[in-house]
């Protein structure tokens, strides 16, 4: 018999994934037209991203 595992396992990437989609979802409800891609990179923090893989 397998061992019995928990329920929370929790997957680090799926749940920041989740979270940038809300963050998205929020901001183009709060928009009068389309976000720009600029503000989609702004949303999903993108510069900072790229900051961060550069240092």
């Amino acid at each position: 018999m397998a061992p019995v595992r928990g329920t929370a396992v929790q997957d680090h990437v799926a749940l920041a994934e989740i979270e940038l989609c809300g963050e998205l979802i929020i901001a183009a409800s709060a928009a009068e037209d389309r976000l720009s891609m600029e503000s989609i990179d702004e949303v999903l923090r993108v510069a900072e991203e790229q900051e961060t893989a550069g240092a």
